[in-house]
């Protein structure tokens, strides 16, 4: 994926985490060091938009109830259906993710048009969709279940079992972790999540000079 452009060659870097566990506290402070950042979910935001194609789709799969008072994708009535059943969260899986890793290469393409450095495509299912492997490195972002787990409930006002339920239904760290050439571990203060993170953007801007 990565090619030549003014001599200097783009890195292009997967960055994921568990539910929860600051993965995008940790991109925005790499877009603050100077990182084109691709956040996959918000592309899965705009590819079931009222006027795209997957829109029908989802609503003919899934029913009629996944569409909000505002005429669009209630994610959360979405996500309690695919949280609850792994078949029907591969389903879904299967009609999305096609078109949001297109989108995520268009993009890419554009960040590299553009003479970017390093490009992060942030993305929670970037290792079980096999997308890591077209990365030329993977950092994962860690957070032990029991601050996860406290974080769904707080931030995201789900009950205990449903928070576990959703971390549950994830790929687990120890997992993930084989695929990964950088861990940060987001357990504690952000000074030193952000300590991390600035050793790593050091490394990722050296692979990519020329």
């Amino acid at each position: 994926m990565p090619s030549e452009h003014d001599a200097r060659r783009m890195v292009v870097v997967g960055l994921t985490g568990g539910i929860c566990s600051g993965k995008s506290t940790v991109a925005a402070m790499f877009r603050g060091l100077g990182a084109t950042v691709i956040d996959a979910d918000q592309v899965a935001h705009e590819v079931v938009k009222p006027d795209q194609p997957l829109f029908e789709a989802v609503v003919s799969t899934f029913g009629r109830e996944v569409v909000g008072a505002d005429g669009r994708i209630d994610r959360r009535r979405l996500g309690v259906m695919v949280f609850a059943d792994p078949e029907t969260r591969k389903r879904l899986e299967a009609l999305l993710h096609p078109a949001i890793i297109r989108e995520c290469e268009r993009r890419i393409r554009q960040a590299e048009i553009s003479g970017a450095a390093v490009c992060l495509v942030d993305a929670a299912l970037l290792i079980e969709s096999g997308w890591h492997t077209r990365c030329d490195a993977v950092i994962l972002v860690e957070a032990s279940e029991a601050v996860r787990l406290d974080r769904l409930v707080r931030s995201r006002g789900l009950s205990q079992d449903d928070a576990m339920l959703r971390i549950r239904s994830q790929m687990p760290q120890q997992e993930k972790r084989p695929h990964a050439r950088y861990i940060i571990e987001n357990d504690g203060p952000l000074e030193e999540t952000a300590r991390q993170v600035k050793t790593v953007w050091q490394q990722l801007c050296a692979a990519a000079s020329p």
